[in-house]
């Protein structure tokens, strides 16, 4: 068996705060909504699905 690897979805800050699943998602309401909290790197994964989510170049997950 062949595992397939999704590219990781990489938001801006504008897509803050982000949840799992998001609205570009074909069936959104696959699991509860989960919001993702970024480590350090810029990286989260949702704990339903496994999705990677990545911060783009700039982008900041902290408060202001």
């Amino acid at each position: 068996m062949t595992h397939t690897t999704q590219p990781a979805v990489e938001l801006d800050g504008k897509d803050l705060p982000a949840h799992c699943p998001n609205p570009a998602m074909p069936l959104w309401s696959s699991h509860p909504r989960v919001f993702l909290e970024f480590n350090k790197d810029g990286v989260a994964k949702c704990p339903y699905c496994g999705t990677a989510y990545t911060l783009k170049e700039g982008a900041s997950a902290g408060h202001h």
